[in-house]
């Protein structure tokens, strides 16, 4: 008898999370409580709280997590638009209510908390989209159009912060759930010629033409209208040197110093290149096994700037060595195979494509993250999820890991 009440609390009390891919939420709460550690490290020799409100955020973050999970994802579907409007008045409220902090307004202060809404304003553009292509899939050029025009809004306002780094996950989300959609590859690839165009104008003109010449063929396959469909991605392609300059003269100082030092650092060492130098000798200091925690000397020295949000990997490079980093890459892998199990096994295409927009946003900002650490990519200000010191992005990705937990939580069951 005391069995069977002890098995029936039980089952009562995980019953609301009994499909919930626990091996994910595990995945993402030891990165939080990993980061934590990593922050405390970077600090010793200051009298900072980041660390252990670092693990406060995220603990808030893991009760919203599993207060998602339980709820029924499929009633956002009746809330897209209201869900678009507030996520547009949050990004317009910036503009005019917000606070301005290291060159850029992305902040609203509400009640002596920095709010950033761009971090937000991602779940609410992938709920969104989720619920458009769930009713009509992105094969049909219209659709793909509408969604790009939907996604417009959010992104013209979160570059006019500027927050060039967020826009650029704007973009990475809305291709990716294009993609999944089953909107046709060459499409995607027209996409984003403007953008390649734009660069080689401006560093190889041959590869440029070329490049040109190929977007035109592949328009002339893929676009209803062939000879229209073509001439018009010639001509954009065409004219992307001038709109490349166009897009440069938007960006600010420090943006551009961020792209131009990006492939030569030393040429301003102690400017706009001294991010990434640091980082660099930073991990290659850590060789194979690291110094150990709290014996890094750009750790420790404080020569990296922002080490505890976008340069955190920093840290883990040479405090843990090849092995620390490489760990922390497993698991962002881990993250994303269950990811992707879960939209395969969504009951619909709504979960699905909720699944895929957070993978979307998650693989984006660890590779340009890690990348720019590494010299890999431009300094952007995109944060490692999960590891980064922030608020706002924290919570950001325990809801979006709720949402997959509620579509994995509420797939259909086999019953025999």
């Amino acid at each position: 008898m005391q069995k069977s009440l002890t098995r029936f609390s039980w089952q009562s009390l995980v019953q609301p999370w009994q499909s919930v891919d626990w091996f994910l939420f595990g995945l993402a709460v030891g990165l939080t409580a990993f980061a934590g550690l990593i922050v405390r490290s970077t600090q010793l020799e200051q009298d900072y709280t980041d660390w252990w409100q670092h693990w406060l955020t995220g603990g808030v973050g893991v009760i919203l997590a599993l207060s998602i999970a339980r709820w029924r994802y499929e009633v956002l579907m009746q809330w897209k638009w209201i869900i678009y409007g507030i996520t547009n008045l949050s990004l317009l409220a910036v503009i005019f209510v917000g606070t301005t902090a290291l060159g850029a307004q992305r902040w609203i202060s509400i009640g002596g908390f920095h709010v950033q809404p761009s971090e937000f304003a991602k779940l609410g553009v992938i709920i969104t989209l989720a619920a458009l292509l769930e009713a009509r899939t992105a094969a049909s050029l219209p659709v793909v159009l509408q969604t790009l025009a939907i996604t417009a809004v959010p992104w013209g306002l979160v570059f006019l912060q500027p927050d060039l780094g967020t826009s650029l996950v704007f973009g990475a989300i809305t291709v990716g759930m294009l993609y999944w959609g089953n909107a046709n590859p060459g499409w995607l690839v027209l996409l984003v010629s403007p953008l390649v165009s734009a660069i080689l104008f401006g560093t190889v003109f041959p590869a440029w033409f070329v490049w040109v010449a190929g977007v035109g063929v592949l328009a002339w396959l893929t676009i209803p209208g062939r000879w229209i469909g073509a001439s018009v991605a010639i001509g954009i392609n065409l004219l992307s040197g001038k709109l490349g300059e166009v897009f440069w003269n938007l960006l600010k100082p420090y943006q551009k110093d961020r792209i131009i030092l990006f492939l030569d650092p030393d040429r301003d060492p102690l400017g706009g290149g001294y991010h990434l130098i640091q980082s660099r000798i930073a991990i290659g200091a850590g060789e194979f096994w690291g110094r150990g925690l709290g014996h890094g000397t750009q750790t420790q020295g404080g020569f990296i700037p922002e080490q505890h949000t976008d340069f955190i990997f920093s840290a883990v490079g040479e405090e843990l060595g090849f092995v620390g980093a490489m760990a922390v890459v497993l698991v962002f892998w881990l993250i994303c195979l269950r990811l992707v199990a879960i939209a395969q096994n969504a009951k619909d295409n709504f979960g699905s494509l909720l699944a895929i927009g957070v993978l979307s946003m998650l693989v984006f900002q660890a590779i340009v993250n890690i990348s720019m650490t590494i010299g890999l990519a431009p300094v952007t200000g995109i944060p490692l999820p999960w590891m980064s010191y922030g608020r706002s992005a924290l919570l950001t990705n325990f809801i979006a890991i709720g949402l997959v937990e509620s579509v994995a939580n509420h797939r259909q069951r086999l019953k025999f």
